[in-house]
């Protein structure tokens, strides 16, 4: 009854006491098992931790044992028993162990968090990049019974997913401190609904560690850029090929970053290099940028493309289509990622995923009135910004979590 008292009640009772001196300050845990060297998922992590920290609380980062923070957050951070498991180059049958164990740790690392939650050193936990194996692991572990909000952030369900996420997350109907939300373009997943399930808008991305005005740059030659790391289903070569036979009526160049996690895309990507290294107006970067210099590379290209065609970024928001929201750069992209920012916004064009000329004749359609749509673009990119901005995603992701009654 003790515990209930300081971990559940006194904290709701201070919540709701008015004046913003009233509002407790909070001891937030974040745990992350990612352990990629980049990626969106490093700039999703600092929206929350800054964001956190605008509004008055500490924020304490958690990682596997012996893993090393891949950014400098300006945050404590500590560790938990169990390793980071990365799938990375190994065989099919090495993975079959290697995600045992990844379970085992899993569990490993919620049954801590639920004994620090005790020991009182945290008032709410988020786990930032969770999917339905979070809460199949949740489900043999303490910390379903946890005193305080634990957070799991879903970055979308597909229709796949979807029969074993409901089955887990019914299962966490009855511990009033688990809290899942679905990052989600949609009011619901599926015309399914669950009491401890919320969805909400997922955050755009903006720039933090350079000057930058958001506008809608209009010099030439216009720059488009393709970027994020390399993987097959970014459809790379095929969005070359229209490029290089495409007319426009000006100069147009391309910068093309490509980072590849697996060896097998190493290889594509290099050779994609040498096949267009020949085009002058073709810019190759084959490294990870991190920090400042992503955010100077994605500010120095005027448009964004997105060629896509893996059918879960219907169901699954796409990073780089909200770094193109967040940095303000029209884009083109396949009409499966996310297709309700262009119904509701008009920042771009899509294209017939996998359809070459649909591709083609919008790429030159949207290149060729490029300039013309630039002060409308500007307009739609501050609608867009104030939904998508990234201090409301974390006022709403707190409301849904139960962790603050009143902000």
């Amino acid at each position: 009854m003790q515990r209930f008292i300081t971990h559940t009640l006194w904290p709701n009772i201070l919540n709701y006491i008015g004046g913003s001196g009233g509002r407790k300050k909070l001891n937030i845990a974040l745990f992350e098992q990612i352990i990629t060297p980049g990626g969106h998922e490093l700039e999703f992590d600092r929206i929350i931790i800054e964001e956190l920290k605008s509004l008055g609380h500490s924020v304490t980062l958690y990682l596997p044992a012996n893993a090393a923070p891949l950014y400098d957050y300006k945050i404590p951070v500590k560790h938990l028993p169990g390793e980071g498991i990365s799938y990375a180059g190994v065989s099919k049958f090495a993975k079959l162990w290697l995600t045992a164990k990844r379970e085992i740790n899993r569990c490993r690392w919620f049954n801590t968090l639920h004994r620090l939650a005790l020991a009182g050193e945290f008032d709410a936990i988020i786990i930032p990049t969770a999917t339905y194996r979070y809460l199949r692991s949740l489900n043999l572990t303490r910390l379903k019974q946890s005193l305080v909000p634990v957070i799991f952030v879903v970055h979308g369900v597909n229709p796949g997913e979807a029969p074993m996420f409901f089955r887990y997350a019914e299962k966490m109907v009855r511990y009033p401190n688990i809290k899942i939300i679905v990052l989600t373009l949609g009011k619901n997943l599926f015309e399914h609904s669950l009491p401890n399930v919320s969805c909400i808008h997922p955050p755009a991305y903006t720039p933090r560690d350079i000057r930058w005005q958001p506008c809608v740059a209009q010099g030439r030659p216009l720059k488009i850029g393709f970027f994020g790391q390399y993987r097959k289903e970014k459809n790379l070569e095929f969005f070359l090929n229209a490029f290089v036979s495409a007319k426009f009526k000006f100069p147009v160049r391309l910068l093309v970053q490509g980072a590849a996690f697996k060896p097998e895309d190493a290889v594509e990507f290099n050779r994609i290099m040498e096949k267009y290294r020949s085009y002058e107006q073709i810019e190759f970067c084959s490294r990870g940028l991190v920090g400042a210099e992503w955010q100077q590379a994605v500010a120095g290209v005027d448009a964004i493309v997105m060629p896509y065609t893996a059918e879960r970024y219907r169901y699954h928001w796409s990073g780089m289509l909200f770094t193109a929201i967040g940095y303000y750069k029209p884009f083109i992209a396949a009409d499966c990622i996310n297709p309700e920012i262009l119904e509701n916004y008009n920042i771009g064009c899509s294209f017939a995923a996998g359809n070459a000329d649909s591709l083609k004749m919008e790429l030159e359609k949207f290149v060729n009135t490029y300039y013309d749509k630039a002060e409308f673009y500007q307009h739609e990119f501050c609608r867009a910004n104030e939904v998508f901005a990234p201090e409301v995603f974390v006022r709403n992701l707190l409301k849904a979590g139960g962790v603050l009654a009143k902000i």
